[in-house]
């Protein structure tokens, strides 16, 4: 099976600096500002099952591929933890909406559900 070339970088374990890199499904830091994809919820990357923590390996993964040059941010605000909430889209498509439909994420629903 080949895999596609990393668009973005995965971002370095902290205490490390991240500026631009991906840090999950639906994180990535991008030029020093922390952002959250906007309605959707990937899996965590420290998961409570071995399923949950592949499938955040993969959802991590895809969208480092898929955030290539040229993709635009669409800021819709800040969440709690106070990252930016944004939709970001590259040739017009949504990159979470595509995480969705590949089965990579899902729909947020304003609140967390388990993964296992």
């Amino acid at each position: 099976m080949m895999l596609a070339a990393l668009a973005l970088s995965l971002c370095p374990p902290p205490p490390a600096k991240r500026v631009t890199c991906v840090v999950d499904g639906d994180t990535a830091w991008v030029n020093g500002e922390k952002i959250r994809l906007a309605n959707i919820d990937a899996p965590e990357i420290r998961g409570k099952c071995s399923s949950e923590r592949a499938l955040a390996i993969a959802a991590r993964n895809r969208l480092a591929t898929l955030l290539r040059p040229g993709f635009q941010i669409h800021r819709t605000g800040t969440d709690r933890y106070g990252r930016t909430l944004a939709r970001i889209t590259v040739d017009g498509v949504d990159v979470g909406r595509v995480l969705v439909v590949e089965g990579l994420a899902r729909e947020w629903t304003s609140r967390r559900e388990p993964w296992c």
